[in-house]
């Protein structure tokens, strides 16, 4: 396993992780969740990732039953939760309860969110805390002084933000220093091989300048880049079940078609690699050097061990073959840094 730092701070995460959004959302079985990440430790994952939303809440007590039983060391581990959408589970047809203030990124919200969560978890800390998503409606000096809270508790050692523009990002850290309060640290955005602007384009005078690491997720754009979707949709998989009807549209229109094409010119890339498609897609976005870490799912074992040796094909992604996978995609953003190839 490859450790990197999260951005300019002194923590190390390892370069491929393990998440929780997908894996627990489908399957919640304690004996499941821990033979994957049995398997993901083993293989040197050191960052879980989870949220209050995942499965209702029940992702965070799936996951913090999963570190019980197997009893590994707390300072070996890096785990994430995500506070913004609330965390109660209510049953059958009713999963998730929210009242007037069990939403957003209000001072009340995050402290009291971030408790039900570590509850949740068993655990006394978080490492890694997050602003699931921007919230419109309280302001951003607010949100700021509650994660600076939050964490001068010790109830987190790090606070970041899920999806923010570069604007609200700039703006928290400068709020921040300006009040002599903990900046964010951490991001965690969609990035993968057909959704690039904002890793590449957005956020890149950020990495310098205020020294902001990045935990990617969706490293295989809900499945589109595994290649299993080239030919429809069968049975069983993750768009054929009514929780991700959603996503439907994205494959299903034009666009969405194009998408399918690229990851068909992509196929004789990866044969050619000797690996999967799914294993060259999390490569890919590994050899972004800005890129912290990159969150895996699995649903077993087998595959978690799979998308660990994404690893030793990142190493075979030479500057040549980073062309010819740029011929293929045809997406670079306008301005990007001249990263890849290094």
């Amino acid at each position: 396993m490859e450790y990197r730092f999260l951005g300019k701070s002194g923590l190390k995460v390892s370069a491929l992780s393990f998440g929780a959004w997908v894996t627990f959302q489908d399957q919640l079985d304690v004996t499941k969740a821990y033979d994957c990440m049995k398997a993901a430790y083993d293989e040197g994952v050191n960052f879980f990732d989870n949220a209050e939303a995942y499965a209702g809440g029940m992702a965070e007590t799936i996951m913090g039953q999963v570190f019980k039983k197997a009893g590994w060391h707390r300072s070996d581990l890096v785990v994430s939760t995500k506070i913004f959408w609330g965390g109660v589970a209510q049953g059958p047809g009713n999963p998730y309860k929210s009242g007037p203030n069990d939403l957003g990124l209000s001072r009340k919200h995050i402290i009291e969110g971030t408790d039900a969560a570590l509850k949740r978890l068993d655990l006394d800390y978080v490492d890694l805390l997050f602003c699931h998503r921007p919230d419109v409606d309280t302001p951003i000096e607010e949100t700021v002084w509650a994660m600076n809270h939050v964490l001068q508790q010790g109830k987190a050692l790090y606070w970041g933000t899920s999806e923010w523009s570069a604007a609200q990002i700039r703006r928290a850290y400068d709020i921040a220093r300006r009040e002599h309060l903990i900046p964010p640290t951490m991001e965690q955005p969609q990035y993968n091989m057909l959704h690039r602007e904002r890793v590449e384009s957005e956020y890149a005078p950020l990495y310098d300048e205020l020294g902001l690491g990045t935990t990617i997720w969706s490293p295989l754009a809900s499945g589109l880049l595994t290649g299993k979707y080239n030919d429809g949709i069968p049975d069983g998989s993750r768009l054929s079940l009514e929780n991700y009807q959603w996503l439907l549209p994205q494959f299903q229109s034009e666009a969405g078609k194009q998408k399918i094409e690229k990851v068909r010119q992509l196929m004789p890339i990866a044969k050619d690699l000797g690996c999967t498609m799914a294993q060259l897609a999390i490569a890919w976005c590994l050899t972004n050097d800005d890129v912290s870490t990159v969150i895996t799912g699995a649903s077993r074992p087998a595959q978690v061990t799979e998308n660990m040796k994404a690893l030793e094909i990142a190493a075979q992604l030479t500057p040549d073959v980073q062309e010819t996978i740029e011929g293929v995609l045809d997406n670079r953003p306008a301005g990007e840094k001249n990263w890849r190839g290094k």
